[in-house]
Formats: C-alpha cells, structure tokens, sequence
C-alpha cells in the first residue's frame, strides 16, 4: 500500500500547478483576443506579436494561441475590454491595478472589496498616475518610492495576492518599498 500515498501526492501537485498554468494561459489568451480585435487579426501588428511572445515566454501552447486570434475575430471579442484600476493601499502606497474584463460592473465591485477588505481604496481616475511612468515594454514603474513600515508591508503583501488571484487582473504596480 506504500504506493498509493505518493500517487495521491503527485495527483494534487499536478493539480495545483495545472491550476495556476490554467490561470496564466487564461489571461494570456484574454490579453491575445484583445490585441486580435485590435489589430483585426493582423498577425504582423506589433501589440499582437508583443503579446503572441509574452505567451509562448510561459510555453502556452499554438493551438490556444490561434484560438485566442480566432476568438478575437469574432463578436463574442467586442465584450472584452482592458481596464485600469487607481487605488491607494495601505500605509498611502499608490497601486496601479490593469485588468481585462468582460464586465467592468461585475469586475469593479469585486476589486472594490479586495480593496476594502485589505486595508486598501479605490481611487479616482488620475489620482495615482502621476506616482508612475510606463516603459517602453508597456508595464508601469514607480517615479517615486514610497516608504511604508514594516506591518503596512505586509498588509500591502497580502492586498497584491489577493488582487493578483482574481481571474480578471494582468498585472499590480506599486510604488512602495518592498
């Protein structure tokens, strides 16, 4: 009976990281489908090829690539949208929070109390921008750092998890020092 423990431990391994694979091909599919409706399935538009290459950098596999081309195409792609969120975290930390949805009156509550449960708020549009500058690769990055103590870290710590684990959020940009 030795055999049968190690065989239910490698079905629950592969279950969490078949779990968390799903999750990013997911977003990286959404991210596809987005720049596919945009560039009209060009192939060659360079958002498109930006965002074919994040995906194949975490080996999502060509047939959801081109299904995620494919979707973009279609009329079920027009209800996927790209939002971004302005929020303030705990200690004053200014967050960026980008996301793609498809639909921002489910999303926005949702994140509202993500927010609020961990000691964070949403701000109004254009109240954090100006904490940030984006890159030539399109991510945000801090002008200026914020300190913040040692509890407020670790209250900010856990608001980014929790941000980060919802199906609809891309991507959480603070200016705090880690």
């Amino acid at each position: 009976m030795s055999g049968h423990n190690k065989w239910s431990k490698i079905k629950h391994k592969k279950a969490a990281t078949d779990a968390k694979k799903s999750k990013v091909f997911s977003m990286y599919a959404k991210m596809i489908t987005v720049e596919s409706r945009r560039a009209r399935g060009d192939k060659s538009d360079p958002g498109l090829v930006k965002a074919i290459e994040r995906a194949r950098s975490v080996n999502m596999p060509n047939d959801n690539i081109d299904r995620a081309i494919t979707r973009g195409l279609g009329a079920d792609s027009q209800s996927l949208e790209e939002v971004t969120y302005e929020a303030y975290g705990p200690g004053g930390a200014a967050l960026i929070i980008e996301g793609i949805t498809d639909n921002k009156n489910r999303t926005t509550p949702e994140i509202k109390h993500l927010l609020s449960s961990n000691g964070g708020n949403l701000g109004a549009q254009g109240s954090t921008l100006w904490a940030f500058t984006k890159n030539e690769d399109g991510n945000w990055q801090a002008k200026v750092n914020a300190p913040i103590n040692q509890i407020d870290q670790e209250k900010l710590a856990n608001l980014i998890e929790a941000l980060e684990e919802h199906d609809d959020i891309k991507s959480v940009t603070t200016n705090a020092d880690l």
